[in-house]
């Protein structure tokens, strides 16, 4: 399958591309006076800011979203988000799919990049599946958080919060209308349940999602054979381990002082560790006030992000999961990489490091540049908040709005470095190499 169209631009290309437009759109509605508040008016970079957030689906913001924007200026960003959480290719499959015109190689590529789908699924099956399961979950988020406002709102106040925030969390984007996060829900077993139930649901990603959908008319079925794909027992098994440390290391860490009884400190080291495991970014406590290591255990969830084909970010669950499987296999003398008693192959491998590298040199060029520009903010600060762009999570230790134009910069082009990726960033620019005809004799280089 060729992966170029007729002018000349390779798949990805196109892919990037589109982000860009919707992002420049997006921005030009912004700056509309319909979109905020009173007198307001929002500058060109805090206005690209503030729509390459929601169409990554970070959430970080230098404005607060429901003081500062109207319901229409709202109304464009909860749309990004479903936009950039579900990729917008799926919305113009759909629509072809509605006129009944047939799509083409390059367009199907270009889908299978944009939404990560199994090149073996169908593209109108899968994408049926994906708006169902983003029906269902989005639905379930409103029903339930509408009922619990509606305590303290009135109906339409408590549903409009409802649509709002579901979305926000099945897209992992974390946009909250209220400027102190959920800190005023922090105690409620029953909000915080919610929410994390719809995070995971939206950051596990679509093919598990389709793993356990399949899995679960097995058994009303009883069909056989009944097992999980490699990619869904690695993803899920990664991210549960990590979560499950995470909740304990934050439990039991010294220097944290912001719930004193056992039930209050377990409700949020579980609350923050997932919304940090699963890149949504909602927080139930000032992130600023957190101790450094707590801050460090959630910058390291943060960048090594949520499982691919969610709309989470980072390097994603399975990429970890292939690097550690690789280092074991190194120590234990193997050759060949297994996962699950299935080979990996070397190609996969290569990917899995060069997404970590990329990502970890971008970190830190991205920190130095800060550490110039934002003189006056702490070293831990600034890494926090490269990492929570770069694994498009939202979570801040508060530094967003002090930030620079060059600053503000920097993070934008972050966030949407870890919502695309960065290979997919680096074939966009230099278009993907083709393959060698030839190969050079062995190198002999001491390591270790």
């Amino acid at each position: 399958m060729k992966n170029e169209n007729k002018i000349g631009l390779t798949t990805i290309q196109l892919l990037v591309s589109g982000f860009v437009v919707i992002i420049l759109l997006g921005t030009f509605l912004l700056m509309l006076s319909i979109s905020v508040a009173g007198n307001e008016k929002i500058s060109f970079i805090d206005a690209l800011f503030t729509v390459t957030s929601a169409i990554t689906t970070t959430g970080l913001v230098v404005v607060d979203t429901g003081s500062f924007f109207t319901i229409f200026g709202q109304v464009v960003i909860i749309i990004l988000v479903q936009i950039g959480g579900l990729g917008y290719m799926i919305f113009l499959a759909m629509v072809m799919a509605g006129l009944r015109k047939r799509i083409s190689f390059s367009s199907m590529y270009l889908l299978h990049e944009s939404i990560g789908m199994p090149s073996s699924e169908d593209w109108l099956k899968f994408s049926t599946k994906i708006i169902l399961f983003t029906l269902f979950f989005e639905m379930t988020g409103i029903v339930l958080l509408s009922f619990y406002w509606s305590k303290s709102f009135t109906v339409p106040e408590a549903l409009y919060s409802g649509v709002f925030h579901s979305i926000s969390a099945f897209c992992t984007a974390g946009f909250s209308l209220y400027p102190d996060g959920f800190i005023a829900y922090r105690d409620s077993i029953f909000f915080n349940g919610t929410v994390i139930l719809i995070c995971i649901a939206g950051s596990i990603g679509f093919i598990v999602l389709n793993d356990l959908y399949v899995f679960g008319k097995q058994i009303i079925h009883r069909k056989y054979p009944r097992r999980f794909s490699e990619h869904t027992k690695l993803a899920v098994l990664v991210m549960t381990i990590l979560i499950i440390m995470g909740i304990i290391l934050m439990y039991f860490v010294p220097g944290q002082t912001v719930a004193s009884h056992a039930k209050e400190r377990l409700l949020f080291s579980i609350f923050q560790i997932v919304t940090a495991s699963t890149t949504t970014g909602f927080n139930t406590v000032n992130i600023g006030t957190l101790a450094v290591p707590i801050l460090w255990v959630i910058t390291i969830l943060m960048f090594i992000g949520c499982c691919p084909g969610g709309t989470g970010g980072g390097i994603k669950t399975t990429t970890f999961g292939l690097i550690l499987s690789s280092v074991r296999s190194m120590f234990m003398g193997r050759e060949d990489i297994t996962v699950f008693q299935r080979k990996v192959s070397s190609e996969m491998i290569m990917r899995a490091y060069s997404v970590a590298i990329i990502a970890m040199i971008w970190v830190i060029i991205a920190s130095g540049i800060l550490f110039v520009t934002e003189s006056g903010l702490s070293v831990q600060s600034i890494l926090f908040e490269v990492s929570s762009a770069f694994g498009t999570v939202g979570l801040s230790a508060g530094i967003t709005p002090l930030l620079s134009p060059t600053g503000k910069i920097i993070i934008t082009f972050t966030m949407f470095l870890g919502r695309i990726g960065p290979v997919a960033i680096g074939y966009s620019l230099v278009g993907k190499p083709p393959h060698a005809k030839y190969t050079y004799p062995k190198a002999e280089i001491l390591v270790g």
